[in-house]
């Protein structure tokens, strides 16, 4: 849980709209957040399957009432979405650890399979990050995907990778901006939506990620999802949360932290990579048929 939230006041309210098919939208001062008494406007889909990783499985974000334990980004953009259309289904296919190869062979076919007409696929930030992490040729994978993902007339929405110059993952941000730019070019191809991350500098805050500095926390899941629905220009029910500033820390508190950071979480995971092992070993997606956002994950919900 990320403390102390509290809320801006509404003059401080300037969202940006981060995308549309292909290309970045302008910048607005009116965000679709709903106000009571608002009327609730419908949106044309009625089934979206989630892909990736565990971006997209909602590692960082804990909640014991949701499938699978986490909630996560695409939980909270799927709730927004179900509000008030009871004909609104939801899947998750996403799970952590996954390559985007693995993600194309075991998730595509599986989701063209639920015919959805909205599709969001985060793929490539497990690559980039291991030595010799191609993003040209992974964006040429992602090309084909997101190609069979959007022939039947779905809505694809890609992630670009968020600015890592201060985080543990800064030696790989001329490898991030590079992917990024082959997504616009793939978003533009496949007339898909890009969900601007790299622009989004709430990002930046410490807060805003979990204590693995590899996760997002809560605070950032409800960052991202804001985003997500401004770029499908959804209307919805979130509203924009500020950390407080952390007091400030000497130089032995930072390196303290840092050791217990790399103990707790960077040496596994270097056990895992020379083990060949992953941290999705075993796991099966936790919503792997449309249902409503609320009811039982196993619960299909016909097509109508």
């Amino acid at each position: 849980m990320v403390p102390f939230l509290q809320l801006p006041t509404s003059n401080n309210l300037r969202w940006r709209r981060f995308a549309v098919r292909g290309q970045d939208m302008s910048v607005s001062e009116n965000n679709q957040l709903l106000k009571p008494g608002d009327p609730l406007q419908r949106h044309p889909w009625t089934r979206y399957v989630a892909l990736g990783d565990s971006f997209t499985e909602g590692i960082g974000d804990p909640e014991s009432r949701n499938p699978g334990g986490h909630r996560g980004w695409a939980d909270r953009v799927a709730e927004e979405l179900g509000r008030g259309q009871e004909d609104f289904a939801y899947a998750n296919l996403a799970i952590r650890g996954r390559l985007l190869q693995q993600i194309i062979d075991e998730q595509v076919g599986h989701c063209l399979e639920l015919q959805p007409d909205l599709v969001s696929i985060s793929a490539g930030g497990n690559d980039l990050i291991r030595p010799g992490g191609d993003p040209d040729l992974l964006a040429e994978k992602l090309d084909t995907a997101v190609g069979e993902l959007s022939s039947g007339g779905a809505t694809v929405v890609l992630f670009n990778g968020p600015d890592t110059a201060a985080s543990v993952l800064g030696r790989i941000r001329g490898k991030v901006a590079i992917y990024n730019e082959n997504l616009r070019t793939v978003a533009a191809r496949h007339d898909a939506i890009i969900a601007d991350m790299w622009s989004l500098r709430q990002l930046a805050d410490s807060q805003m990620w979990d204590a693995d500095r590899l996760h997002f926390s809560p605070l950032g899941h409800h960052t991202i999802a804001m985003m997500v629905l401004e770029a499908l220009n959804v209307q919805h029910t979130l509203e924009p949360l500020m950390p407080k500033p952390l007091p400030p820390r000497t130089w032995r508190e930072a390196r303290s932290s840092d050791l217990v950071w790399a103990r707790e979480y960077f040496v596994p995971w270097v056990i895992r990579r020379l083990r060949h092992q992953s941290s999705g070993d075993g796991i099966t997606p936790k919503r792997p048929t449309p249902g409503p956002v609320f009811g039982p994950s196993g619960t299909l919900l016909p097509r109508r």
